[in-house]
């Protein structure tokens, strides 16, 4: 039958007809996960027993008609959303024995709906990091090549359903963070625009870039997730309150297509990135003329200053965020500590990775007294001038088409001696969360058997656009229906 290949409808198809029940679903991704992850370390908590009786709660659902599209489907959550008396560690040793007493509005939205959660996905350490290595839980290793990583920070999400694990999963995304290990990992990944889904019970790294999404492996599926997850939430301040987010329906036609003007920004395609991978998205792009797009040439000039905004920004809230990790209230504490102030320092020392560290440092001397214009207010800046330059874009065309990731998945240990390398890995996805937009990555070929990504770039709430764009190219290609080798079996 090979479930593991199933889309989001097909199996909820299987439910519907009764094939297999919720729990022999959830029975067989759990068996999956037992087989594969030790490969992968793409997990980090399983929740057997939960899964298995949120299943069978599903089945009464399904029995008694009182169901959901979604009702029944396992799930895997990336381990900086709050689940309920379920083990959210943020992939920190600081967070390695935390349980938290609620829910994250996102997991409580898809519990409702019965959505089974079948575990916690590895993650960089408190999201920090493109490459998932910075992880007190190990490296996550992406499934196209053992021997290279899967991006980050939510690595493990996307290992998991580029394996097939998991259907789908939920991933945050920082300045890249879905976007880029769904390119590495030949998936797709959503970025909503921010404050189209509630941050509540995400545990935050940069507060106002932070925006949670869904990771699958087509655009039908991320656009069934984001349906339930968007929307006003309360208990979220930076939520939006304002825009009537309308359900996606994916009815793009040649005729629809023929109206919309996708922009190749030149600045995207320069010396940064890697040849091959400009060849298959201009193949990709060939695809989209043939369909009826209209392809134009634009420029987004500022695109070489969103690295250095972006790392000050996100250093300097992250700087601000982790201060409530102390040892006091919750999380990891030092042992025998003299005084108040040898708690703080032992507990921040011990419990902190390296590269949460060194960016807590980073954001601590942007922000302190003397250096706080020079830096922060002057990345403030630089984020308004980025934002304003997809807006004079966009005046020109409807979406963007760029690179997600200058390179494909690179390998472990290449760039974690060289920190200016890894971040400007994100170079083509840190515009987007300065700027608030939402994006989607989608896989459009290969460069040495691995996965090349292609970002679609909207307005402000044009998530139905992007997705529908991706989904009527993936109706016509096959990209997003590739299995790594060594997962493709029952």
């Amino acid at each position: 039958m090979e479930i593991y290949k199933k889309s989001i409808t097909e199996l909820s198809d299987l439910l519907n007809k009764k094939t297999i029940s919720s729990v022999e679903m959830t029975n067989y991704f759990l068996e999956r996960i037992k087989t594969h992850d030790s490969k992968l370390n793409s997990f980090i908590t399983i929740n057997d027993k939960f899964a298995l009786k949120r299943a069978a709660e599903a089945d009464k659902k399904i029995s008694n008609n009182e169901h959901h599209l979604l009702t029944g489907i396992p799930i895997a959550h990336k381990d900086l959303f709050s689940t309920k008396n379920i083990l959210t560690t943020c992939g920190s040793k600081m967070l390695k024995n935390y349980k938290p007493p609620f829910d994250a509005t996102v997991v409580k939205k898809l519990d409702d709906i019965g959505m089974v959660n079948i575990g916690k996905t590895n993650m960089d350490e408190f999201a920090m990091g493109s490459s998932n290595e910075s992880s007190y839980f190990g490296v996550v290793k992406n499934p196209w090549n053992l021997d290279k990583v899967p991006g980050g920070s939510s690595g493990g999400s996307a290992a998991a359903v580029a394996a097939c694990l998991s259907p789908v999963a939920t991933g945050s995304d920082t300045g890249g963070s879905i976007r880029q290990p769904a390119s590495f990992c030949g998936l797709t990944g959503l970025k909503p625009t921010y404050s189209s889904v509630s941050r509540y019970g995400m545990i935050a790294y940069a507060s106002s870039l932070d925006q949670g999404g869904p990771i699958g492996k087509s655009a039908e599926d991320c656009a069934i997730l984001y349906n339930e997850i968007n929307g006003y939430d309360p208990n979220d301040s930076t939520s939006n309150h304002e825009q009537k987010i309308e359900k996606i329906k994916l009815n793009l036609t040649k005729e629809n297509a023929s109206k919309i003007r996708i922009g190749i920004p030149l600045e995207y395609f320069s010396k940064n990135l890697d040849q091959s991978i400009s060849d298959e998205i201009f193949k990709s792009i060939d695809v989209f003329k043939k369909l009826g797009f209209k392809i134009k040439e634009i420029s987004l000039p500022n695109h070489n200053f969103t690295i250095p905004a972006y790392y000050i920004i996100a250093s300097a809230e992250a700087s601000s965020n982790l201060s409530r990790y102390d040892g006091v209230k919750f999380g990891y504490r030092c042992k025998d500590p003299k005084n108040l102030e040898e708690l703080y320092f032992k507990t921040r020392k011990e419990g902190f990775g390296k590269e949460v560290k060194k960016r807590v440092m980073i954001g601590a001397y942007a922000l302190s007294s003397g250096y706080y214009d020079e830096y922060y207010i002057r990345a403030l800046k630089i984020r308004r001038i980025i934002r304003d330059s997809f807006l004079a874009a966009f005046k020109d065309v409807d979406f963007i088409f760029a690179p997600t990731s200058p390179t494909t998945a690179f390998n472990i240990g290449e760039k974690t001696s060289n920190a200016v390398d890894m971040y400007l890995s994100d170079i083509y996805t840190t515009p987007v969360n300065l700027a608030g937009l939402p994006a989607l990555s989608i896989p459009v070929g290969y460069s040495n058997n691995l996965p090349v990504g292609l970002q679609i770039i909207g307005n402000y709430f044009s998530e139905s656009g992007i997705l529908n764009i991706a989904h009527f190219y993936q109706k016509n290609t096959e990209w997003h229906l590739k299995v790594p080798k060594e997962f493709d079996n029952e």
